[in-house]
């Protein structure tokens, strides 16, 4: 193969390999084959190399419209509290119970809510890239997943208010693309919609 040839090969493979929320997404978007997509599907798709990306399905999901169908919200909330316990112990891939696995949702929703998000995390992909690092790495990464630990436990009672677990979900996903991408601002980010949801749900309450 003629040098230039593999130069360009190369910036592609390196490019395939980068991690983007948008790849997250459009992972999200294309899982199974039937009118339902099932949990297992999902993260299947998603890949389990690393369990940053896998952390902000769930986020994502939370985020959209999807979390107005009752019990979403703390069914993906468990999910959340199963894969931080699993980071927090330093496995590289998900294990979830095969009852949890089988659980599953309309695919014209899930396409509806990968829609919705697409604008806001393209935009959100435009403006991430590796810098803060050490914010995204151990021991720092251990607060945002104790945070993201705490947030998922109390999703049952945060299912109650629309408003706050709308918060508690985009907060969640700061934490996950920051690791995801190594960037340390958006981790601060997150700490801020941690701030905005404890003034919401105290507010609310």
């Amino acid at each position: 193969m003629p040098h230039g040839q593999q130069e360009n090969a190369s910036r592609s493979a390196e490019s395939s390999a980068t991690p983007s929320l948008s790849g997250v997404l459009d992972k999200l978007g294309s899982a199974g084959d039937d009118d339902r997509v099932t949990i297992g599907e999902i993260l299947d798709n998603v890949g389990d190399r690393s369990l940053a990306p896998i952390l902000l399905v769930p986020a994502l999901v939370t985020a959209s419209p999807i979390s107005g169908i009752p019990g979403v919200p703390t069914l993906t909330g468990i999910i959340v509290a199963l894969i931080v316990v699993q980071m927090l112990m330093g496995r590289d891939t998900l294990w979830l119970p095969a009852r949890l696995s089988r659980q599953s949702i309309a695919r014209s929703k899930m396409q509806k809510a990968v829609a919705f998000l697409r604008k806001p995390v393209a935009w959100l992909d435009r403006l991430m890239r590796p810098r803060l690092c050490w914010l995204a790495d151990r021991p720092w990464i251990y607060v945002a997943l104790l945070i993201c630990l705490a947030i998922a436990v109390t999703t049952p009672v945060m299912e109650l208010m629309p408003f706050v677990i709308t918060i508690a979900a985009i907060a969640i996903g700061f934490f996950a693309a920051g690791i995801l991408m190594r960037d340390g601002l958006v981790v601060l980010i997150g700490y801020a919609f941690v701030g905005l949801l404890i003034y919401a749900a105290v507010k609310v309450a």
